[in-house]
């Protein structure tokens, strides 16, 4: 970066926000309790921009990220804590091949291969080294040119705009017949990037495949912006996925609300929840925003699902932990509830999670690593 520039965003930063802002968590999760729950299906659109009927986001300049990043008082992590990454398991394009039946594979950070009554969903593609600005710490499972020789058409959901959910080169490498599922206003977007068919979803409303599986856009609380488009122009979302032999909830990117109360009463039987654990900390600054460890598991227990997959945590230095500091900070608070630690599905990059869920079958187990009996 250059110094004048470098000089710029310092002097703005500075003059935006202050280094550390007050904040209690009791006092936080106080006010997202107390809002209302018919506001979930309140309108969210007011001159041209989409926010959070439920509870508004506190404005916050540029200024603040970069406070946060570069002059916040910054945590102490130990070495494990800092060092710590997923596995990259090998050959996963060659296993992808070879796979039989419904799975799950994890590619890195929010980027998920369904394959689900023999059709395949793709979460939030991202297969580039950089993201705006933050590098990438694991390579992708598999490339996007891996997902030419699937059978049929490829369904694609993409959660919101920010670059490490939606990224360009990532949309364009996609196979010409990808059907993109999208919130509000973001078509014109994923069409500029290449998407030929485009579906624009809002809050509540349902799509269904030639194969009868039912994706169904549902609301996150979080926000909108790129570089080239003004804050909130775009819609946010979660989404899902209902098919024949299990039900799929991809949680995007999203603070804890009452929404997942609501989810999980309107969804019985949610047999996997893909949950965020990343870019949680600071609390004063992420907390809207994003979830915390603590948070994303009453999320799982709200939503009253079968199984937990964290995403988004070893691939990209997001916020003030280390990129894999959330896998640990997990495993730490499932010990320490003394939670069921065969329900949480701590993946390593290229691994796939099997799908053999039978609603009619009492018992059946609905996962194992690969080679398991």
């Amino acid at each position: 970066m250059k110094r004048p520039l470098a000089a710029a965003l310092v002097f703005m930063a500075l003059s935006c926000a202050s280094v550390d802002e007050p904040f209690v968590e009791s006092e936080w999760r106080t006010r997202v309790l107390k809002a209302d729950p018919a506001l979930l299906r309140a309108p969210h659109f007011r001159d041209g921009n989409y926010f959070n009927p439920w509870l508004p986001m506190e404005e916050r300049a540029f200024g603040s990220y970069l406070v946060m990043r570069w002059f916040g008082k910054k945590s102490a992590y130990t070495e494990e804590e800092e060092q710590h990454l997923p596995e990259i398991l090998p050959d996963a394009p060659k296993r992808l091949r070879e796979i039989r039946g419904d799975f799950i594979l994890w590619i890195g950070h929010a980027t998920f291969l369904i394959r689900l009554g023999g059709e395949y969903w793709l979460t939030d593609p991202v297969f580039s080294d950089r993201v705006l600005l933050p590098v990438r710490k694991t390579p992708p499972a598999i490339s996007a040119k891996d997902l030419a020789g699937l059978e049929g058409t490829l369904n694609v959901v993409i959660s919101h705009d920010h670059y490490d959910h939606l990224d360009a080169s990532s949309i364009e490498a996609m196979p010409p017949n990808t059907r993109f599922h999208v919130p509000l206003g973001l078509g014109e977007l994923v069409r500029e990037y290449g998407g030929r068919n485009v579906v624009e979803m809002d809050w509540w409303e349902e799509a269904e495949t030639p194969g009868k599986t039912r994706l169904t856009c549902l609301p996150s609380q979080h926000w909108s912006r790129r570089v080239t488009q003004s804050r909130n122009s775009t819609l946010w979302a979660s989404f899902m996925i209902t098919g024949p032999a299990a039900r799929i909830y991809f949680a995007g990117d999203s603070g804890y609300f009452i929404g997942y109360r609501e989810i999980g009463r309107m969804f019985p039987g949610i047999d996997y929840a893909l949950m965020p654990i990343t870019a949680y900390r600071p609390r004063w600054f992420m907390h809207y925003a994003h979830m915390d460890v603590r948070e994303s598991l009453d999320a799982f227990q709200d939503l009253g699902a079968r199984f937990f997959v964290p995403t988004q945590w070893g691939a990209f230095h997001l916020g003030e932990e280390p990129p894999g500091y959330g896998a640990l900070d997990l495993q730490a608070e499932i010990t320490s509830r003394q939670l069921d630690a065969s329900r949480f599905l701590v993946l390593d990059i290229g691994e796939f999670a099997e799908i053999r869920c039978d609603r009619l079958s009492i018992g059946l187990t609905c996962w194992r690593r690969p080679g398991a009996e």
